[in-house]
């Protein structure tokens, strides 16, 4: 019929995780912007540099880049610009992104286009410096 098994309660309560642990505590986000260098490659085709520490991830790289190009955009007098890439890179706890982006007067085709006056507004909200 049943067989008894017999588990001592130490082993039994290891087993049971009838308690969560409690969540440690994250280190709050506060990152460092090293800065954006700007290249114009062809007419409206720019290159962005930025560097930062602290970062969460590449995501916050990117998100740097994209404020600087909204702000480029603004400051060449255009309301728009479109992501063709970002690349990210981390050594030693600086982290640095390479980022390409057209600048137009008009909503750009494709997916990845941002519009220049909402997206700066939103890295002034967030504490992302620009250009």
């Amino acid at each position: 019929m049943w067989a008894r098994l017999s588990i001592p309660l130490l082993a039994l309560t290891a087993l049971c995780s009838c308690e969560e642990a409690p969540a440690q505590d994250e280190a709050p986000f506060m990152p460092v912007y090293e800065g954006v260098e700007t290249r114009l490659l062809d007419g409206d085709l720019v290159n962005f540099f930025v560097e930062m520490r602290g970062a969460r991830g590449s995501s916050d790289v990117e998100d740097y880049a994209r404020c600087a190009a909204a702000q480029y955009a603004l400051i060449r007098g255009y309301g728009f610009a479109r992501h063709l890439r970002t690349n990210v890179a981390q050594e030693g706890g600086l982290w640095r992104g390479d980022a390409v982006y057209t600048i137009s007067a008009a909503l750009p085709r494709g997916l990845k286009t941002i519009d220049a006056e909402v997206v700066a507004l939103a890295c002034a909200e967030n504490g992302i410096p620009m250009v």
